[in-house]
């Protein structure tokens, strides 16, 4: 008997994974959880507030801690498809590379913040996110960097960047990657109609420097070197 019960709930399982919620759901889910925050929300009051029926619900998701985690999944990867795609349209344009970059990470996390800061629960679905959803943001910023190591490349091809010796394209992509998570995460935290400078001035400096090293530091290099 114990069998078939585990035998039923994992064929449950498997048909709840193989359901991909509608981008109007998922957009019902986020609204949900931006209204009410994370921990007050029951399966129950969640299926309300996106104007399901719990029943309907639990066809997607098995408790409210897996539709958070398809939220963060899905914001990640739709808005990351977003940026690639904004950055490319700009190229296509014939804009610079400082531009195509700049364009990518505003598209990328720019929307994401905006929302983020309308809410009222902003710091626990912020937490949360990180408590519940680690792996997922790990996954999806690889993908995301792999994704912007293409568009880098995509540039150098089109004669918009040279590369400097000793720096890769994927290196480049996780060095602009760092740097705007760094300003995401920037203590005070940065204005959201403020990030898209913030980015630009980020992506200028790692493109193309804002320091030049002295002579005297040169020579003190070589010297140790001897």
């Amino acid at each position: 008997m114990l069998g078939s019960v585990r035998d039923v709930e994992k064929a449950e399982e498997t048909a709840r994974a193989m359901m991909q919620p509608s981008d109007e759901m998922m957009d019902r889910v986020r609204h949900a959880f931006f209204a009410h925050g994370f921990r007050e929300l029951s399966m129950g009051g969640l299926a309300a507030a996106c104007g399901y029926t719990r029943r309907n619900l639990y066809n997607y998701f098995s408790n409210k801690e897996t539709a958070f985690r398809a939220l963060i999944q899905y914001t990640n990867a739709e808005q990351g498809r977003r940026g690639i795609e904004a950055g490319r349209a700009l190229m296509a344009q014939n804009a610079s590379a400082l531009d195509v970059l700049t364009e990518v990470l505003v598209v990328r996390y720019v929307t994401v913040r905006h929302r983020l800061n309308r809410s009222p629960h902003a710091v626990e679905i912020n937490n949360e996110a990180f408590r519940l959803c680690h792996d997922i943001m790990v996954r999806s910023a690889s993908v995301f960097t792999n994704g912007l190591k293409s568009v880098i490349a995509d540039l150098e091809k089109a004669g918009r960047l040279q590369m400097k010796a000793g720096t890769t394209h994927a290196q480049l992509a996780q060095m602009l990657g760092d740097g705007v998570r760094g300003i995401n995460q920037a203590l005070p935290p940065v204005p959201s109609a403020s990030l898209p400078g913030r980015y630009r001035q980020m992506c200028q400096a790692i493109l193309y420097g804002s320091a030049t090293e002295t002579a005297v530091t040169a020579a003190r290099k070589t010297a140790r070197a001897r």
